[in-house]
């Protein structure tokens, strides 16, 4: 039995015959075309991907600068409330010692109203302070707590990229 009188020869020749009308219809330039448009789009999104990232580093930086300037502002602030407290202390125990040795026994009921509105004073101040002192610590728990927040951003734009 000659070749061509086989099943396996026709199907060779339907083969190349398909195989020519696709190359005649310019299949492979279509399909060429798509992929360059698929390559296209996954560089830009690839810029895009490392653009976000760039941006995104450089505000981690900026807040990082901003937490640590904050953090010494905040120890600024508790440095300078505990030297006026140390200097209300001093000036209210002078002024009170002072007091005691000008005053006698004739005017003691004076002498415990002025002792009273000192520590009053003394007090409340003790307390504006403790006040400032709590806002301080909160601030920088909030700072602390943006630091976070940031890298929880980060780590969101990441996975979104990925």
């Amino acid at each position: 039995m000659p070749y061509w009188m086989d099943n396996s020869f026709f199907a060779l020749v339907g083969l190349v015959i398909f195989i020519g009308l696709l190359v005649y219809l310019g299949l492979p330039r279509i399909i060429g075309g798509m992929l360059d448009k698929q390559i296209a789009k996954i560089e830009t999104d690839l810029s895009e991907a490392k653009r976000l990232r760039q941006d995104a580093a450089a505000l981690l930086v900026e807040y990082e600068q901003k937490r640590i300037a904050a953090e010494k502002d905040a120890q600024d602030i508790i440095a300078s409330a505990q030297e006026e407290a140390n200097r209300l202390t001093v000036e209210a125990k002078a002024s009170l010692e002072e007091l005691v040795t000008r005053r006698t026994k004739a005017v003691e009921d004076k002498i415990a109203q002025a002792e009273s509105q000192a520590i009053a004073e003394v007090r409340a101040r003790s307390a504006d302070l403790a006040v400032e002192a709590a806002r301080v610590v909160l601030s920088d728990e909030m700072n602390r707590n943006g630091g976070k927040i940031i890298d929880a951003a980060i780590a969101d734009v990441s996975t979104k990229l990925n």
